[in-house]
């Protein structure tokens, strides 16, 4: 189960929203055995960012936790088209896109706890 969550400090349109949940989808097959089946996303625009000291360019911060790839197959791959899906819907400079994973060992859906094979 990968959970994206992405904040910026500028506005994301409705439109704009659809589009990056249609290509984050579509990039989240990048990463083996991951698909938007089970994609959660959020997105917090308006956010309160600073870089470098300023606040008067977009900046987006994302958070990529991901179940069952703590070899990361897939993230340089993933990475880049995460940075290009941001840079062309949000006009977000490629410098001001900052990813951070996570690995996820256990979560649970429908009642059931599920952890990584070990």
């Amino acid at each position: 189960m990968p959970f994206i969550k992405a904040k910026t400090n500028c506005p994301i349109t409705n439109e704009q929203e659809v589009r990056i949940k249609s290509l984050m989808g579509k990039a989240l097959e990048l990463v083996p055995g991951k698909s938007e089946e089970y994609l959660l996303l959020e997105f917090e625009d308006h956010c309160r960012l600073w870089l470098r000291g300023k606040n008067d360019e977009p900046i987006v911060y994302i958070e990529a936790a991901i179940f069952g790839n703590e070899s990361h197959y897939g993230y340089d791959a993933f990475t880049s088209e995460v940075t290009r899906i941001f840079a062309e819907t949000l006009g977000i400079s490629s410098d001001n896109i900052y990813i951070r994973y996570e690995d996820i060992p256990a979560w649970s859906v429908c009642g059931m706890y599920i952890e990584r094979k070990k």
